[in-house]
């Protein structure tokens, strides 16, 4: 009975692992423990809010009798992680840790609504379940003394608005803050690991990676961006997804998969700044949301013109 009892709990631990690397649309256990160990050296509080968040989406997911290889892939997990992750950091208060995790198990719910809602069109729902999620619990902020919004997320007004493309020039923060803001951090040693859990995951993952990094650096540059905006990462970790999603895990029969990454991944850079200034009035940040709009759009021109 034990022996019965200690393999499902290590079935769990598997498959909330998965549910941490599929936020790099990895389905990996290694690559999931290295995400985490990642997010654990740069703070703590964040790993243990990534992995329980990860559990509690796998739970509600196996308890809620959802398809045993949808929660087996870690597909229950990595929108709760996020949500968890994102919830801990953008509110304030002693309540945020509850409150994050009550995200999380949520997130599970939205994620199974949206699965069902897209089965049709046979699209990924990516991490479109946790980003409506903490938009509205963000702007819940506004109505709710019980919930406090971080002050770093300030309403601006767009009148107002001045672009500072003044800073110092530096490409390698560049390309190491690009894939740790995923997790929402800016630590090298972090940004490493993240990069060894993906290339664990597949070389053709962590080049991918390397290469819709560098081509949104070099699109946001181009297009004249904010130098503090590039290179603290924040026009880079979309692209890193995008192109992953396109080019590597959703590929099909694409001829030119890659080259159709890349684009995505270019595409987010203009995304993700009228993201950001739609978002301004409300003091809310853009999230995987560029992700998801470019990932779509090709992904869905793809039924139609399967080469690209």
């Amino acid at each position: 009975m034990f022996s019965i009892f200690k393999n499902k709990w290590n079935g769990v631990i598997v498959t909330t692992l998965k549910g941490i690397s599929q936020v790099m649309l990895i389905e990996n256990a290694v690559s999931g423990f290295m995400i985490l160990a990642a997010i654990t050296i740069a703070s703590y509080s964040l790993g243990i809010v990534a992995f329980l968040s990860s559990l509690i989406g796998t739970l509600i997911g196996k308890i809620g009798g959802a398809n045993d290889e949808s929660i087996n892939q870690g597909l229950f997990g990595y929108n709760s992680v996020l949500a968890g992750m994102a919830l801990s950091l953008f509110l304030t208060g002693n309540n945020r840790w509850l409150i994050a995790l009550a995200a999380a198990a949520i997130a599970a719910f939205v994620t199974a609504a949206m699965m069902h809602f897209m089965r049709q069109t046979n699209i990924p729902i990516l991490t479109f379940p946790y980003i409506i999620l903490t938009w509205f619990l963000l702007l819940t902020t506004y109505r709710f003394v019980s919930l406090n919004i971080s002050p770093t997320l300030k309403p601006q007004s767009l009148s107002n608005w001045t672009l500072d493309i003044e800073g110092e020039i530096n490409w390698v923060d560049g390309i190491a803050n690009g894939i740790g803001q995923i997790f929402f951090l800016d630590y090298t040693p972090s940004s490493v690991l993240f990069f060894i859990a993906l290339f664990w995951a597949g070389w053709r993952m962590g080049l991918y990676a390397i290469v819709g990094n560098v081509a949104a650096l070099l699109t946001a540059y181009g297009l004249g961006g904010e130098y503090s905006l590039i290179f603290a990462g924040l026009y880079g970790y979309n692209a890193i997804l995008a192109i992953l999603a396109v080019s590597a895990v959703f590929k099909g029969n694409s001829r030119y998969g890659l080259l159709t990454g890349i684009i995505a991944a270019c595409l987010t850079v203009p995304i993700t700044a009228s993201i950001d200034t739609w978002l301004m009035p409300l003091g809310l940040p853009p999230l995987t949301m560029p992700f998801v709009l470019s990932s779509w759009i090709f992904l869905a021109a793809r039924k139609i013109m399967p080469q690209i």
